[in-house]
């Protein structure tokens, strides 16, 4: 399918502050960008760098005053997500070097604490890919989705206690569980038609069958219609901005995301 999304954020800042974005998705195997724009307001220079993990980043000075950003991107996506029953479990000792940083402990994900529980939760499932769906589908009928719930990230343990977080929080869980039983599990944010309320949105990949795939606990099905912008091992990876220095008041974002019908003209 066809969406375009756009993304609208306001800033008023009190003095002259470093800014990183992370607000540029790139084609990837179930996303292609098909025509992309990126406003600043007032313009500034802008440097871009790729981060650790891929992410297309941008650094900039916003200027003392009101500093708006808008991005939109037109993009062919998936209907629907690649789904893989019975998909092998991948030995440490045959993981990618570049995925073995999914299998630590990471700042919102105390992959550590939750052996345990994981192991409980997979008892009795094939290893690989049917236990990640069944963690997946546990945190969605054990735990509540409650959008707006959390203004900053929960951790794994603190989602795991207050049992109610909003999408990245319930990623945050599924990610520790998985890691804590030897799968690798990274956050991806970004956009889903049909999302509601509309805003910007969290779900988590595992890598197994030697390839990565996505899951969602806030979801009832495994539906398309996503447009990954950024990936990480938790959501102090992911933040589509990071500002520096001096405390700056963020206004307002504003996020939207509509079907097309076909490509653009």
């Amino acid at each position: 399918m066809w969406i375009q999304t756009t993304c609208n954020l306001k800033f008023q800042m009190g003095e002259s502050t470093p800014l990183v974005l992370m607000l540029r998705p790139r084609s990837g195997i179930q996303q292609w960008i098909a025509q992309e724009a990126y406003t600043l307001s007032p313009s500034v220079a802008v440097e871009e760098y790729t981060d650790i993990f891929g992410n297309l980043c941008q650094r900039l000075v916003a200027p003392a005053g009101e500093f708006s950003i808008h991005t939109s991107a037109t993009v062919l996506t998936a209907d629907v997500l690649d789904e893989a029953s019975g998909a092998y479990f991948v030995e440490v000792q045959n993981l990618p070097d570049t995925v073995l940083l999914y299998l630590l402990p990471s700042r919102y994900c105390e992959s550590d604490r939750f052996g345990n529980l994981a192991q409980d939760i997979v008892d009795g499932v094939q290893l690989g890919y049917d236990q990640v769906s069944r963690i997946s589908n546990w945190i969605r009928n054990s735990i509540r989705y409650s959008p707006g719930s959390s203004a900053f990230p929960l951790s794994a343990v603190e989602v795991s206690a207050q049992q109610e977080g909003v999408c990245r929080d319930l990623a945050h869980l599924a990610i520790a569980l998985c890691r804590s039983i030897s799968i690798p599990a990274r956050l991806v944010v970004g956009f889903l038609y049909g999302l509601e309320p509309i805003d910007l949105h969290a779900w988590f990949e595992a890598f197994v069958g030697g390839r990565w795939y996505a899951f969602d606990p806030t979801q009832d099905t495994l539906r398309g219609g996503r447009l990954a912008v950024a990936y990480g091992r938790d959501a102090a990876d992911v933040s589509v901005y990071h500002q520096f220095g001096p405390p700056a008041i963020f206004t307002s974002m504003v996020v939207r995301v509509e079907l097309l019908n076909g490509p653009p003209g």
